[in-house]
């Protein structure tokens, strides 16, 4: 009787993901990517023969998911670190960071896209205010029915809410998976793909910790959500977070699909101009 009131508890508690062994899976790369110190760290390896990567155990359907990772350090020029969720399917939906390494003491780029039955072409992208090399960071994706908030730290960097009352797809139909990536992207990754991947550098290395899901999980065709996860459906940023947003706008942001009049000769996309 006790064990099965502590596993209640837990369950009543939310789905909190503190050992990869239970709640990541190694998914390619063979012994590049490792679950350590009794899964509470993984590592992520490139080198000259492959990257590495893993997903989550469970697939999820609104909540907020976080996860301490520490990027390639020194040289990780022509590198991807991709951290997203993901459907799968032609008309999949996603939510995507992808950090972009560069040379010793340039900055990462932190690209950003949303996908909403299999259409993306919704990229931001921003510098850091620090070092993501040097010690651990969060990084959160809040998805709920109204919007989804990208936040660093718990400083958002980026929102996109729901216009499908204006015939925009938004992300809210299918359940999914937590994926991260590491590999070789130097045709375009850094600089446009000017500067290549210095294989004398490797191996490159992301490292992971301090995984949480505060999700709704999706099993057997059913989602399941407990009452502290059920506080994130109705969750929107408030005035300090819209300040912090501005902040990062305006300060780190580098591009935005919204203002690239040349990309979208015919108009920008139709949620670019909506006034707030």
């Amino acid at each position: 009787m006790m064990i099965i009131l502590m596993l209640l508890l837990q369950f009543l508690m939310g789905v909190y993901g503190e050992n990869f062994i239970q709640d990541l899976k190694i998914t390619w790369g063979n012994d590049r990517g490792k679950i350590l110190n009794d899964g509470q760290l993984l590592t992520l390896t490139l080198d000259n023969y492959s990257g590495s990567g893993f997903e989550s155990s469970k697939e999820y359907h609104f909540g907020k998911i976080d996860m301490q990772i520490k990027l390639v350090p020194g040289n990780s020029a022509g590198t991807v670190t991709a951290y997203y969720l993901s459907s799968k399917g032609d008309t999949h939906d996603e939510i995507d960071y992808e950090f972009l390494g560069n040379l010793t003491g340039q900055p990462y780029t932190v690209h950003t896209n949303v996908y909403a039955e299999g259409k993306g072409e919704r990229e931001q992208q921003f510098h850091l205010w620090f070092d993501p090399t040097v010690e651990f960071h969060t990084y959160s994706i809040l998805w709920n029915p109204q919007t989804i908030i990208f936040s660093i730290d718990e400083i958002p960097i980026r929102e996109f809410k729901n216009r499908e009352s204006i015939g925009i797809p938004f992300p809210k139909t299918h359940a999914m998976r937590l994926y991260s990536s590491i590999w070789n992207a130097d045709q375009w990754a850094t600089q446009g793909g000017r500067i290549k991947t210095d294989w004398s550098q490797a191996p490159f290395r992301a490292s992971y910790r301090n995984f949480k899901a505060d999700a709704c999980v999706r099993d057997a065709g059913r989602t399941s959500c407990s009452p502290r996860t059920l506080t994130w459906m109705t969750k929107k940023l408030d005035d300090l977070n819209v300040n912090r947003l501005k902040w990062v706008r305006e300060n780190f942001m580098i591009y935005n699909y919204c203002t690239d009049t040349k990309r979208f000769p015919q108009g920008l996309p139709k949620e670019c101009r909506v006034r707030e």
